[in-house]
């Protein structure tokens, strides 16, 4: 197995809450949370669906875990903001773009 295969993602659960976890497939295992196929954390069963909102890959198993132990302590506000860090630039700029943003004002999520 390759030690650079490992890949670190955030999911956003219809309760607006935040899940971290670490997978070598991204695809399958947010298909697992969303109930498409078996397995997923017991913490994404209860607030389905969820959506990929980040992800970053290239990582040891060790530095996946330690980097999802990081990400897992930080405040909600911070969570994304954290693993956007490690993507690469390219990776970065389509993500901007895409990302609902939280709005203080406002308490919930708007697409801008």
């Amino acid at each position: 197995m390759a030690g650079g295969a490992w890949s670190v993602y955030l999911l956003l659960c219809a309760d607006g809450t935040f899940y971290c976890g670490i997978t070598l497939d991204v695809p399958r295992r947010v298909a697992m949370h969303n109930g498409l196929l078996p397995g997923g954390a017991k913490y994404t069963r209860g607030r389905r669906p969820v959506r990929l909102v980040s992800c970053a890959g290239g990582f040891c198993r060790a530095e996946a875990l330690r980097l999802e132990r990081r990400i897992k302590k930080l405040p909600h506000a911070r969570k994304a903001e954290a693993l956007f860090a490690f993507r690469s630039p390219e990776s970065r700029e389509a993500e901007r773009e895409q990302q609902p943003h939280l709005t203080p004002e406002r308490g919930g999520m708007t697409h801008s």
